[in-house]
């Protein structure tokens, strides 16, 4: 009954008490994960518009607490006014903060990109640099971003623990750990080093489109077979298509410039009508 190579449903029998896993088979079955995302989302990429290590910087700093479609339809003014550190670093506060202000909490965002800003123009001869002990040193610069950055415009492998990687990660049985860098230092344990930023994307992809925070799509699953976690969400494959984001369910991502492979549509520019979903 069951078809575990099927793209679009998955049909399982009633959940039955799984038998107490090992550790190999453990990161066996991750791996087998990861490479079953990597065939569901061979166009996985990061979902914020940037041109620069600067810009991703930015713009990952602005997505904390909101979609990355909104962040990409605020930066495009955002870069425009302010295209360089110096730039920025020179802004009036007020101004800046009227710019992000449809990304949320932009009082503290604002006060974050001033001083990174600064710091990149007084401390790093205005460029973003390229080492994790020194972008976290920047203000409002965590591992999380500083992973971003390394992997998207540097190639240095990271893992990118935001809140949908965590999740899966749970869900999936990788860690049972809730704090982002535990949750980091456990996977990095279980993948090659090469891996880990493909494998951001692959998950984050994942968790935005099919294993919701609120109701997984586990019927509509490719890696249902897989997941021990399969019947937290709608199993059946008709109502668990509905739930399907993005372009798993005909509807544009995450990016106004998305990558030339991507299948889907590009988002709309702001005040464009498409409605946003985290």
């Amino acid at each position: 009954m069951a078809e575990s190579k099927a793209r679009t449903t998955v049909a399982r029998p009633a959940v039955k008490p799984r038998k107490p896993e090992s550790r190999l088979a453990m990161v066996r079955r991750a791996r087998k994960i990861n490479r079953e995302l990597a065939e569901l989302y061979p166009y996985a990429h990061p979902e914020l518009d940037f041109e620069s290590p600067f810009e991703l910087l930015v713009a990952t700093v602005l997505s904390a607490q909101t979609t990355d479609l909104r962040v990409n339809q605020t930066t495009p003014a955002l870069f425009a006014k302010y295209p360089t550190p110096e730039d920025m670093a020179a802004a009036v506060p007020e101004e800046l903060e009227e710019i992000i202000r449809p990304t949320g909490f932009f009082r503290a965002k604002a006060r974050s990109l001033l001083g990174l800003s600064a710091a990149l123009r007084d401390d790093f001869g205005g460029e973003v640099p390229g080492r994790l002990e020194d972008l976290v040193t920047l203000p409002g610069v965590g591992r999380k971003t500083a992973n971003v950055v390394l992997g998207n415009a540097f190639g240095v492998p990271g893992i990118t623990v935001d809140t949908h990687f965590g999740r899966l990660a749970r869900r999936f049985g990788w860690t049972a750990e809730e704090d982002p860098v535990k949750v980091e230092a456990v996977v990095a344990e279980i993948f090659p080093k090469s891996e880990w930023t493909m494998l951001s994307h692959r998950v984050v992809f994942h968790g935005r489109r099919v294993c919701h925070s609120r109701k997984p799509a586990c019927g509509a699953c490719p890696i249902a077979p897989l997941c021990p976690s399969y019947g937290e969400g709608e199993t059946d494959p008709e109502k668990a298509r509905k739930l399907l984001k993005y372009e798993l369910g005909g509807q544009p991502g995450q990016r106004l410039r998305p990558p030339a492979d991507y299948p889907g549509q590009p988002a709309a520019a702001a005040g464009g009508g498409q409605e946003e979903v985290a």
